[in-house]
């Protein structure tokens, strides 16, 4: 049973640590965006856009969880006897999103937080904004895409 234990510590740390991170990252958008809509309320829809971005990696993290739970059968069957080495698999495979997901939402809610303060100028740039938030973005689909391929590439 060590196996399953490691195998949920995979799934638990991708799950918690990109959320806190897409926490983090969608709070820093949110307390900026709050002053902009005091000045100028129409810019709500503008600024709301550019806080969900950071929320994404929390759902990378959240996806690699039910990947995990799903291929050790807790989702979707039983309970499957891991090796220590299986479970050690898996939760490394868990690595890629859950330290990538933690810092790029971070580093992308300041990104959008940036591109918040561009649009409270400029709010026909909100177009810029975004895409310097989602290159951000580009490094956690590439963790997310590391993640469930170490996951399919494990036997069990």
């Amino acid at each position: 049973m060590t196996g399953v234990v490691l195998a949920f510590l995979g799934a638990a740390l991708a799950v918690i640590l990109a959320g806190l991170g897409s926490a983090i990252g969608v709070g820093l958008v949110g307390e900026c965006a709050a002053g902009v809509i005091t000045e100028d309320p129409d810019k709500f829809g503008q600024t709301l856009l550019l806080q969900a971005l950071p929320g994404t990696q929390g759902i990378y993290g959240l996806l690699t969880g039910f990947l995990i739970m799903q291929k050790v059968g807790i989702i979707g069957g039983a309970l499957v006897d891991l090796t220590l080495h299986q479970g050690f698999y898996i939760l490394m495979a868990a690595l890629p999103i859950t330290v990538v997901g933690y810092l790029s939402a971070i580093c992308q809610g300041k990104a959008a937080a940036a591109g918040v303060g561009l649009i409270a100028k400029r709010p026909e740039e909100l177009g810029k904004a975004i895409v310097y938030a989602v290159m951000v973005e580009t490094y956690a689909v590439l963790a997310l895409l590391a993640s469930i391929m170490l996951l399919f590439g494990i036997v069990i």
